[in-house]
């Protein structure tokens, strides 16, 4: 089972600050008789063990259609909701009811043990006698020895995030039925997954847990194939005023080849932020776990919403193969000539 994190030292006065003033929305909600539910997220494992991943929310009324489905939601209500830190959540594997706690921020992040057959398994999560909420994590065979990380942002879904005002935009005001999907990916991952049963998809984005049920929809609504979500937190962390997302990616790639370390990655991303030089360090460090590198080229406008595109390293001396196109039926047919692709 893989080992739990070292403990962190003493926060950064920002970030007291910043849980005094969510204990503060807290207490305000439950005066108003609101209580708190936990927000569980794919999670994925191995054959004695599973990550779940979650957030416990007291969440605002949200208006619905006749179908269930979330109407006209705006990003911002997704930042609205009211983290509840170090909340105790049972979570359920297998009919074995287990106990963590969750992190400043709300975050549910734990390793627990459990042997579940290969592929996707119930899981389910409840806080304070709520309701039990239902997610499902992805047990990976022994046998197994591929697997996929993409990136999100700018590589599955078209938001140029890292400029300041257009990702204030995107995070805050845009509908979400207004998001739209980069062609061709969706084909891409769900021909890789086809080709090779079992085999784990990752999505690992610099994106906050905020946006992660918004995300989960997106995906759903543009045909991706399910996978494990691997986001990060909005705010200040212990040392820092805002989180690292190139820090956040960096530990989840080395943790994912601790943690399996039979599998060879599919990595794939975009020029507009730093993945080739975190794949290229990754690949440096870990190159009996990659099979290929795919990065996505950002078109003209997208580089300019962007903040311009990333230096590309020269990989013709790689050890493994790195392709680059526009989207993911270049990408495809890319890799089909590097021979990392079959035919159909």
């Amino acid at each position: 089972m893989p080992l739990e994190s070292a403990p962190v030292a003493k926060p950064l006065w920002i970030a007291r600050l910043d849980y005094r003033f969510n204990t503060w929305r807290e207490r305000r909600a439950r005066a108003r008789g609101n209580r708190p539910s936990v927000a569980a997220y794919p999670g994925y494992g191995g054959e004695d063990w599973v990550r779940v991943l979650g957030r416990v929310l007291i969440v605002p009324p949200l208006p619905t259609r006749h179908r269930g489905e979330y109407a006209s939601v705006r990003g911002w209500r997704s930042f609205a909701s009211v983290p509840v830190g170090f909340a105790r959540v049972t979570v359920t594997i297998d009919g074995t009811a287990h106990e963590v706690r969750a992190d400043r921020g709300g975050v549910v992040d734990a390793v627990l043990p459990a042997r579940l057959a290969s592929g996707w398994q119930p899981v389910t999560m409840s806080v304070e006698g709520s309701e039990p909420f239902e997610t499902r994590v992805f047990i990976v065979g022994p046998e197994v020895r591929f697997g996929v990380i993409s990136d999100v942002d700018d590589t599955v879904m078209v938001t140029a995030l890292p400029r300041p005002f257009v990702a204030a935009w995107n995070s805050f005001v845009l509908d979400e039925h207004a998001r739209q999907p980069v062609p061709g990916m969706s084909v891409l991952i769900e021909r890789l997954v086809r080709d090779h049963p079992g085999a784990p998809v990752i999505y690992l984005s610099t994106g906050a847990w905020n946006v992660a049920p918004t995300l989960q929809r997106f995906l759903r609504r543009h045909l991706y194939p399910p996978g494990a979500l691997l986001l990060t937190d909005w705010g200040p962390t212990h040392d820092r005023w805002f989180r690292s997302g190139r820090e956040h990616k960096e530990a989840g790639l080395r943790r994912l080849a601790r943690e399996f370390p039979h599998i060879k990655w599919l990595l794939i991303g975009d020029d507009g932020q730093h993945d080739d030089d975190l794949y290229t360090a990754f690949t440096d460090e870990f190159p009996e776990h990659v099979t290929a590198v795919a990065i996505r080229r950002l078109s003209p406008t997208e580089a300019v919403l962007a903040g311009g595109r990333t230096a590309v390293n020269d990989h013709a001396a790689a050890d493994v193969p790195w392709v680059s196109e526009s989207d993911g039926a270049g990408l495809l047919d890319r890799l089909h000539e590097a021979g990392v692709v079959e035919s159909d």
